[in-house]
């Protein structure tokens, strides 16, 4: 998952896998790759996503209804034609359930087995705690995938340093406290939970991204230039999937819009890296990036780059979001 990070400021997006279908999910993931994209996460629909805001469990529940498994899962992976790497974004009880037997104990390995013929290059297990992910690890190592591990603002130093002992491909960062969902502004504990980081700074060989909020090309610059290696975006594009299954949009035209959004944040996420590298940024998110109106110089907060401007939903969870 690391070369998603090696040669500027990354775009990590999050899709659900299956919403609103196989096919639409495959056209989607290509070209949102195609406009900037450099990983993807593709979510593996779980009945009780905990992390997830109301965003993401919708799309989530389209998904389910209709048909997603963990096999058709695989299959979907398989038929992406992508140059970019993809994690699997699941819960843990999928993982166990995957390699349940009738004799013996589950077993995490026939999972991590089935993703690395599929193709994926990464796991990210939102409700697996760090101190139980060994044998998770393991199998990751054996099969040469890697283990994404996330960190809020209040994890703690001990479970902060347990991560960092075993993390692999980037470390996912989360700006905020609470679930997933779009939001108008970005923490203010983005820069004091990578600067906390920074105390790591010999333990951590791994790029960091931070989600959890970002809905804007102004959000992506700001999260880089406060030095986070690239951003993750999930419930603002989301959104667009949503609203094109409920105005019974063509696949072609959601496909677009989230090519143009994928232009938008990896503009950010590039422009973001830059100014960290010249200097702090101006803090007034002057990127002379058109408003909501149309004008440039915008105040904190209606900047955005340019592209579509994002679609916010006020459900999509108690206080963040990929």
């Amino acid at each position: 998952m690391a070369r998603a990070f090696a040669e500027d400021a990354a775009f990590v997006p999050y899709l659900v896998a299956g919403d609103p279908s196989a096919e639409a999910t495959v056209e989607y993931v290509e070209a949102l790759v195609e406009g900037g994209a450099d990983a993807v996460e593709l979510g593996l629909p779980f009945s009780e996503p905990i992390a997830e805001g109301a965003t993401i469990q919708e799309g989530i529940v389209r998904a389910l209804e209709g048909g997603m498994t963990p096999e058709r899962y695989f299959e979907l992976v398989e038929r992406i034609d992508v140059d970019a790497p993809i994690a699997a974004m699941t819960y843990y009880n999928l993982i166990l359930q995957h390699g349940s037997r009738s004799e013996g104990p589950p077993s995490v390995e026939p999972f991590v087995a089935r993703a690395a013929e599929a193709g994926v290059e990464g796991v990210i297990v939102p409700d697996l705690p760090v101190d139980e992910a060994d044998p998770l690890r393991a199998a990751c190592d054996e099969y040469g995938l890697d283990l994404v591990f996330i960190v809020a603002p209040t994890t703690t130093d001990e479970r902060l340093a347990a991560a960092l002992e075993r993390v692999s491909g980037y470390l996912y960062v989360q700006a905020r406290l609470g679930t997933t969902g779009a939001r108008e502004e970005t923490s203010d504990r983005t820069a004091e939970s990578l600067a906390r980081l920074e105390d790591h700074d010999r333990e951590l060989g791994v790029p960091t991204a931070v989600g959890f909020g970002v809905s804007a090309g102004e959000h992506a610059r700001r999260v880089t230039a406060a030095g986070a290696d690239g951003v993750i975006v999930g419930s603002a594009l989301v959104d667009v999937v949503a609203e094109g299954v409920e105005r019974g949009r063509p696949t072609a035209a959601v496909a677009d819009e989230l090519r143009e959004y994928a232009a938008e944040f990896k503009r950010g996420a590039v422009a973001g890296a830059g100014d960290g590298k010249a200097g702090a940024p101006d803090g007034n998110g002057e990127t002379g990036a058109p408003d909501r109106d149309g004008e440039t110089g915008a105040p904190d907060g209606d900047a955005r780059q340019d592209g579509p401007e994002p679609r916010l939903r006020t459900g999509g969870g108690t206080d963040g979001g990929p």
